[in-house]
């Protein structure tokens, strides 16, 4: 057992808890009151101008701006993930207690019933990007994915079907409401209503559908995720990589979207029990070992440039190693760039880690959805995974 991991992790969920897992996003710039009064500003260049400006100025305006600290439901979900793995590697029960009590707080939170017709989750913001404008609430795949995983796995442990059902009610929303047929491809769509071809999203829909079709036993689920997997799996390059979309701005290779492909083609697999994407699964590894890490452990945001550094590249690279490698030579891998993240990204004093570091300048802004939470969950399920005397006391 490390301490020093442990008392990073303790430290983040204690933070947490101190403000009731309500805080800042780095895309929450339209909570601002001043769109209160010119809401129409929330779409278009401005509200998307708007938005990059918080995110990448490295101090924090939103107090003066009226951006109040929020509660995020897949934040609260990757917090209820990392506490039962706590729970699962202590036995305490205030582990568990504490993850059924956000849990409830998330059944509350669904996108309206009444128009999405299945459980389904969204962010606490208006969200502007380039590709689409989403309004606060309306349901997007990844929120709804790591919510559900979140309910599933709690309901492993407690048999509550109030957890269990709106996990599985899940896929009924991704396959009925984001399938789509469009420019020769068969995937699903991040939100509603829109058309953008992302392949972490995709590929993570088919994996949650291929996860509630075995456990449903639900061959037009199996055969519907398959088919989407293997679109993304087409359009993966020769060497191994994906660009995260199809679009002229998503030309890009970034490690935890790598991340996030390779991890959900690996449950996809594990829930159907095939092995149709072995090839791929592994040469993909192969190269986000080779591009997205430097020999000393820094997780690379880019496969052409290291920087910004990023703990969601550093959280992701734990569950990809771990759940996808899973050779000692992957553990000793994640090790080594847990410690080399501490090195680079931790605040002692503070007892948090910054949203990013880049060549000339760090952003310290205390993000808990991006951020704190995605720590708190990876350093939980490594401490619970493996064994954690090859992380360093010497910080």
């Amino acid at each position: 057992m490390n301490s020093h991991l442990i008392t990073i992790s303790n430290a983040l969920l204690l933070s947490a808890q101190n403000n009731d897992y309500a805080g800042y996003d780095p895309f929450d710039g339209l909570n601002s009151h001043i769109f209160t009064l010119f809401p129409s500003l929330k779409k278009g260049i401005t509200g998307l101008a708007w938005i990059q400006l918080h995110k990448r100025l490295p101090f924090n305006l939103r107090p003066i701006l009226g951006i109040q600290r929020k509660r995020n439901p897949k934040g609260i979900g990757l917090f209820i993930l990392g506490l039962l793995e706590n729970y699962k590697a202590t036995g305490d029960q205030t582990h568990l207690t504490e993850a059924m009590h956000l849990a409830d707080w998330l059944l509350t939170q669904q996108s309206d019933p009444a128009v999405w017709g299945h459980a389904c989750w969204g962010y606490h913001f208006d969200w502007n990007a380039r590709a689409f404008f989403v309004p606060k609430g309306k349901p997007n795949i990844i929120t709804t994915i790591y919510v559900s995983q979140a309910l599933y796995a709690l309901s492993e442990i407690t048999k509550e079907d109030k957890y269990l059902h709106p996990a599985l009610d899940s896929a009924h929303f991704i396959v009925k409401t984001l399938y789509k047929e469009l420019d020769g491809r068969k995937y699903f769509a991040y939100i509603p209503d829109e058309e953008a071809f992302v392949h972490n999203a995709s590929l993570w829909g088919a994996a949650w559908v291929a996860k509630v079709a075995s456990l449903t036993n639900n061959t037009d689920y199996k055969d519907l995720a398959l088919t989407v997997a293997a679109q993304s799996v087409k359009e993966q390059q020769a060497d191994g990589s994906w660009v995260y979309g199809a679009r002229h701005h998503h030309q890009f290779i970034d490690g935890f979207h790598t991340g996030y492909n390779l991890e959900a083609l690996q449950i996809l697999s594990d829930a159907l029990e095939i092995n149709d994407f072995d090839d791929a699964i592994a040469k993909g590894l192969q190269y986000y070992k080779t591009h997205l890490f430097e020999a000393d452990g820094t997780a690379k945001y880019y496969n052409t440039n290291k920087y910004p550094l990023d703990m969601h590249c550093v959280s992701q690279a734990i569950f990809t190693l771990l759940k996808v490698g899973k050779t000692p030579e992957d553990i000793a891998m994640a090790h080594k760039i847990v410690n080399r993240s501490i090195e680079t990204l931790y605040l002692p004093k503070q007892q948090r880690f910054i949203y990013q570091k880049n060549k000339f300048f760090s952003n310290n802004v205390d993000y808990i959805r991006w951020t704190q939470a995605w720590v708190f969950y990876s350093f939980s399920y490594l401490h619970c995974h493996t064994d954690t005397t090859q992380i360093s006391d010497n910080h």
